[in-house]
């Protein structure tokens, strides 16, 4: 953990990291065997914070899916630190809107200002350059808190 409360992005970014290669699977989060993009910040939360809070409902594969909740990023916000999505650093878990007026459905975590890591359907787990086509669908982006600091329970 450092100074400000929040895990370090360096241990973020290499967790992230040894799950590259991963097999995609969706609603899945087992380092090696199989997992979604969701599976794949359940898992670094896992080994940066500790037990995941809450279990995780089924949801729909739809990225196109529209609606008046940012159901994904309400819970990252309960359980994470909020940064501004166009200053968010490496280590920050940023969710993407994959399509105009969409809701967020997509995740991945920053590994430098031009990569990231995600579970991408066919692809596994891959870390990849956040091209300007990808860069401008981050819709909201959030810092993995330290271990060990008490964390909200989402109503």
């Amino acid at each position: 953990m450092n100074q400000s409360g929040n895990a370090d992005p360096s241990e973020v970014i290499a967790i992230a990291r040894s799950w590259l290669g991963t097999p995609y699977h969706d609603q899945a989060s087992l380092r090696g065997v199989g997992c979604d993009c969701l599976g794949l910040a359940r898992g670094v939360w896992r080994e940066v914070v500790g037990a995941e809070p809450f279990p995780i409902p089924s949801y729909s594969r739809d990225w196109g899916e529209t609606g008046p909740r940012e159901v994904l990023a309400e819970g990252a916000r309960a359980m994470m630190i909020e940064v501004s999505a166009a200053v968010a650093p490496p280590g920050a878990l940023i969710l993407f809107r994959m399509m105009p007026r969409a809701i967020a459905k997509h995740v991945g975590i920053l590994t430098g200002p031009c990569s990231f890591i995600h579970a991408y359907e066919r692809l596994g787990v891959i870390e990849q350059p956040l091209t300007p086509a990808w860069r401008r669908r981050i819709a909201f982006a959030f810092l993995f808190p330290g271990n060990g600091l008490d964390h909200p329970t989402p109503e």
